[in-house]
């Protein structure tokens, strides 16, 4: 029997989208056509399930899946006992308290004696517990931004992207609860030949996000200038240094975060950098 582990995926959505693409980018191949629940990787040892977001840490911690790609809200939520292996960076959003936009908000005892309708009792009665608010909590499974103008909630507490959707119904955000992002999360008890399979698909999905965060930067300088661009742009060792054909002028090389470069940018054109060039990095292996 062949050795393969399963990642339970979600089966439609932005982080369906944005799991998918992570997968990809690590050089996995698989097919996964419209309805498709199932689907079996012809270049990596892993099976993908399809499923709703909300069963995966259920079906991770029963073993059903040895991986799971969910949002920390839903595996917060749902309170399974799992292993979190890596926080994934995309996929953000928060869970925020909204109320009627015509409603003066004097502070977070507004909700106290108040109905809030949400999809995530758990998170919601945690916070409130941690502010000392006692309020009558309505769990709904969706559409969470009619339970005020329906009169069933004062306030609504819901995951927000943009806000827009809660302008739309004439709410406004006045709490961030929770901040949550896409993390990898994995079964407590698998056997070693799967977590040696897990170990190879976290050093690619690891090569691709030093890949996204990293940049790499040429620029010529001045021979007389490079001690200090050095001190600058050290690289992840050291620059590369190659002399150009104009004497007294050298290409100088390096590998680092982008935020960095920006931060740096105007003293390396102090020092004498010129023709400087900033290349995207597809993956990086440390």
């Amino acid at each position: 029997m062949e050795q393969i582990i399963r990642i339970a995926v979600q089966k439609s959505g932005r982080l369906s989208d944005d799991s998918l693409s992570l997968i990809k980018e690590c050089g996995i191949k698989f097919y996964n056509g419209t309805g498709k629940l199932k689907s079996t990787a012809t270049n990596f040892p892993v099976e993908f399930l399809f499923l709703r977001d909300d069963d995966i840490p259920g079906y991770v911690a029963d073993g059903v899946a040895d991986l799971g790609i969910v949002g920390e809200n839903e595996l917060v939520e749902k309170d399974k006992d799992v292993l979190t292996l890596k926080k994934l960076g995309f996929s953000k959003c928060r869970l925020s308290l909204a109320i009627p936009k015509g409603e003066e908000y004097p502070g977070i005892h507004y909700f106290q004696g108040k109905n809030i309708a949400t999809s995530y009792p758990k998170i919601l009665g945690d916070y409130l517990q941690s502010q000392q608010i006692k309020a009558e909590i309505h769990e709904i499974s969706g559409s969470v931004e009619i339970a005020p103008s329906i009169g069933l909630a004062e306030g609504i507490c819901d995951i927000v992207s943009s806000g827009s959707t809660l302008l739309m119904n004439g709410l406004k955000e006045v709490e961030e609860i929770f901040k949550s992002e896409a993390v990898l999360i994995g079964n407590q008890d698998m056997a070693d030949w799967k977590k040696a399979i897990v170990d190879k698909l976290l050093f690619r999905i690891n090569a691709v996000q030093k890949g996204k965060s990293n940049k790499y930067v040429l620029m010529n300088v001045p021979n007389s200038s490079i001690s200090r661009v050095i001190e600058l742009i050290p690289g992840m060792r050291s620059p590369t240094i190659l002399p150009l054909a104009q004497e007294g002028w050298s290409s100088v090389h390096s590998v680092l975060s982008e935020d960095q470069f920006w931060e740096n940018i105007e003293e390396l054109r102090a020092a004498g950098a010129e023709g400087i060039l900033v290349v995207p990095i597809e993956k990086m292996v440390i």
